[in-house]
């Protein structure tokens, strides 16, 4: 909550992201205090999970439409445009530097870790 001395942390997977993604624009409206994370793993991973619970085997048309990537999706630019600051990590280090970047500075930050 800005100026409170608080921080949300939202760590979400990409495929949910994409459900919810109206909430950054939000985030940045409001000025919150909040740190997005978003794992990357291009796909809707509970979806497929979902289906391995059912028995389903599915073929190659239905495994493409779980498939987030053919474009893949860029969330720093997406947050870009809803006016949230926004960087990628592709390995821990460098997670590890933004999420303490995102932890001293005032409003919204997303980071996209890529999995």
């Amino acid at each position: 909550m800005a100026g409170r001395g608080r921080r949300v942390i939202s760590l979400e997977a990409d495929g949910s992201a994409m459900y919810t993604i109206q909430a950054l624009w939000t985030q940045a409206r409001e000025r919150l205090d909040v740190t997005t994370v978003i794992f990357a793993n291009r796909k809707y991973a509970i979806l497929l999970h979902e289906l391995a619970n059912v028995g389903a085997n599915p073929g190659r048309t239905a495994l493409d439409m779980l498939d987030l990537s053919n474009p893949d999706l860029d969330f720093v630019r997406i947050a870009g445009g809803m006016g949230v600051e926004a960087a990628r990590a592709e390995t821990m280090g460098a997670f590890a530097d933004l999420f303490s970047h995102s932890l001293r500075r005032p409003g919204p930050f997303l980071i996209e870790l890529a999995t």
